[in-house]
C-alpha cells in the first residue's frame, strides 16, 4: 500500500502548532488548578510556587543548547523526542503522588519545553524561505494567542467537574496524535555543521538565563533587596557577562552573539523584548484586577480577558495582506503606538467601570499586538543566514522568556509599592499605576521599532502570486 505524502510545509505546520498550542496553553492552564494542587497535597505556598518556577528554570537552563542540538541531532528527532518527553512528563505530573514528585515532572516538563519551541522554530524557517514567511505567521498567530485564552477557561472547568490531575492528562492526546504525525510524515533535514559542544558556554548560559529569570520571577514577591534576589541577580548578571566574553572569543560558540551585529535582528529583539513584557503584564495583571477590585468570578475574569485573542486573530489577517506592501517598521510602530494608548486608557479604570468597556480595552490591545507579532516574527530571521537559523531560534526564544518574565516582574513591583490602601478604590489605583507602566513599556517598544528598516526585511515581502500560492497550500 503506496504511504500518502504530504507536503513538508504542511507537515511542519501541523506538528508545530500543535506543539506550540500544547506548550503554551500548558503555561497558564495550571494557574487555575494551583489551589486545589496546595489543598490536596498540604503543600506549603513556597512548594506550590516552586512548581511554576522550577518550570521557567528549566527551560531556560536548556533554551541557550536548542541550537546546537538540533543541528547536531537533527531537528526532526531533536524535536520529536521533546514532543515525547513533554507528552509523557504531562502524564507523570497528573499521575503524581505528592508535591515533590509534582516538582520533578514539572522539571522534566520544562527541560522538554526547552528544546520544543526553538528547534520547531528552526524547522519552520528553514521550511519556509523568507517572502513566505508572513503568510506563515497568519497560520502560527492562532495557538499562541487562541492557547493562552483558553487555557485558565478549560482548566477551571477540569477542576470544577473532573479534577486538577486533567490539566496535565490534556496535553496527553494532543502530544501523542502530533508524535504519530511527525514520525510518519516530517523528512528529516540535511544535517548542519557544527563544532564540539561548548560546555563552559553552556553552563554559564544556564546559570546566567535560570538566575536572571529566578529574580525577575520572584523579585516583586520576595522583594527586590531580599538577599536571595541580590544573590540571584548578581550570579546571572555576573555570568551572562561572562557568557559574552567567552562567546565571542570562539570560532564556533554555543550562542552565537555575533547575530547581534545584524542590525534587523538586534533591532526586532528589542521591539519584541518590550512589546511582549507590557503585553505578558497586562494578561498577568487583568485577572486579578478583575477579581480583586471588580469582584468578578473566575470565568467572568476569563472571558473578559479574552477579547484580546479574538483581537489577534482577526486582525492578523489584515496585517498579513498589508506587509508586503507597508513592511514591518509603519506596521510594528502603528500597531504598538495603539496598544500604548489602550494600556493607558486601562489606567483610568475602576471598580464601578462598565465590563464591556474592558473588554473592548482588551480587543484594542490584541489588534495592536497583531501588529507587532507578524511582522517582527516575518522579519527578524529575513537576514540570517541559513546555517544559523538554529542559534538565533535560541536566542529569540530565549528573549521571548526573558520579556515575559520582565513585564510580570515590573507590573508587579508597580503594584506592590503603590498597594498601601485597603479600599476598593485604592486597590483600584494600584493597579491603575500598573496599567500605565504596561503603557510605557508599549511605548517604548513604538519607539524602538523606528529603527527598523523595511529594506533590511525586503527578502520577507512577497508578490501577490506568492502569496496566494502559500495561502492555498496550507489553508
Amino acid at each position: 500500500m503506496k504511504r500518502i505524502v504530504i507536503d513538508q510545509k504542511i507537515a511542519v505546520c501541523v506538528v508545530f502548532v500543535a506543539a506550540l498550542f500544547m506548550s503554551i496553553m500548558d503555561g497558564t492552564i495550571i494557574n487555575v488548578a494551583l489551589a486545589t494542587i496546595q489543598q490536596d497535597f498540604g503543600a506549603s505556598s513556597s512548594a506550590i510556587n516552586a512548581i511554576v518556577v522550577i518550570y521557567l528554570i528549566c527551560i531556560a537552563v536548556v533554551i541557550p543548547a536548542s541550537g546546537w542540538l538540533g543541528d547536531r541531532w537533527n531537528t526532526k528527532w531533536v524535536f520529536l523526542t521533546s514532543l515525547g518527553l513533554f507528552t509523557l512528563a504531562s502524564l507523570a505530573c497528573g499521575l503524581a503522588q505528592n508535591i515533590e514528585q509534582l516538582m520533578l515532572t514539572r522539571a522534566a516538563q520544562g527541560i522538554a519545553a526547552g528544546a520544543l519551541m526553538p528547534v520547531g522554530t528552526t524547522m519552520l524557517f528553514r521550511t519556509f524561505p523568507p517572502h513566505q514567511r508572513i503568510q506563515v505567521s497568519r497560520v502560527l498567530i492562532i495557538p499562541t494567542v487562541i492557547a493562552p485564552a483558553v487555557g485558565p477557561v478549560l482548566g477551571g472547568f477540569l477542576v470544577d467537574h473532573l479534577s486538577w490531575h486533567w490539566v496535565f492528562f490534556v496535553n496527553g492526546p494532543i502530544g501523542l496524535a502530533a508524535l504519530i504525525f511527525g514520525v510518519i510524515w516530517l523528512q528529516a533535514p540535511a544535517q548542519e555543521e557544527v563544532g564540539a559542544f561548548d560546555w563552559l558556554g553552556f553552563i554559564l548560559a544556564g546559570a546566567g538565563f535560570a538566575a536572571l529569570l529566578y529574580t525577575l520571577t520572584e523579585g516583586a514577591s520576595k522583594g527586590w533587596g531580599s538577599p536571595i534576589i541580590l544573590v540571584s541577580a548578581a550570579i546571572g548578571v555576573g555570568a551572562l557577562a561572562a557568557l559574552v566574553v567567552v562567546e565571542l572569543a570562539k570560532a564556533k560558540p554555543m550562542l552565537d552573539l555575533r547575530l547581534f551585529s545584524i542590525r534587523l535582528f538586534r533591532v526586532s529583539n528589542l521591539v519584541a523584548i518590550f512589546g511582549s513584557a507590557a503585553f505578558t503584564g497586562i494578561l498577568f495583571l487583568m485577572p486579578q484586577f478583575l477579581q480583586n477590585v471588580v469582584g468578578a468570578s473566575a470565568l467572568e475574569s476569563g472571558l473578559t480577558t479574552s477579547p484580546e485573542a479574538i483581537g489577534v486573530v482577526l486582525s492578523s489577517q489584515i496585517v498579513a495582506r498589508l506587509y508586503p506592501k507597508v513592511g514591518p517598521r509603519r506596521l510594528t510602530f502603528g500597531g504598538v503606538l495603539g496598544v500604548a494608548v489602550m494600556m493607558g486608557l486601562m489606567s483610568t479604570i475602576d471598580a464601578e467601570t462598565n465590563l464591556w468597556l474592558v473588554r473592548a480595552l482588551m480587543f484594542g490591545t490584541g489588534v495592536g499586538m497583531a501588529y507587532l507579532f507578524l511582522p517582527i516574527e516575518a522579519a527578524v530571521f529575513a537576514q540570517i543566514p541559513h546555517a544559523s537559523t538554529g542559534q538565533a531560534s535560541a536566542i529569540f526564544s530565549m528573549q521571548q522568556q526573558l520579556g515575559s518574565a520582565l513585564g510580570v516582574a515590573i507590573l508587579g513591583s508597580v503594584l506592590a509599592l503603590n498597594h498601601s490602601g485597603t479600599t476598593v478604590n485604592q486597590n483600584a489605583q494600584s493597579y491603575q499605576y500598573a496599567f500605565l507602566a504596561a503603557a510605557i513599556l508599549a511605548f517604548v517598544s513604538a519607539c524602538v521599532a523606528l529603527f527598523i528598516r523595511d529594506r533590511d526585511a525586503a527578502a520577507t515581502m512577497a508578490q501577490h502570486g506568492e502569496h496566494s500560492e502559500l495561502s492555498h497550500s496550507i489553508a
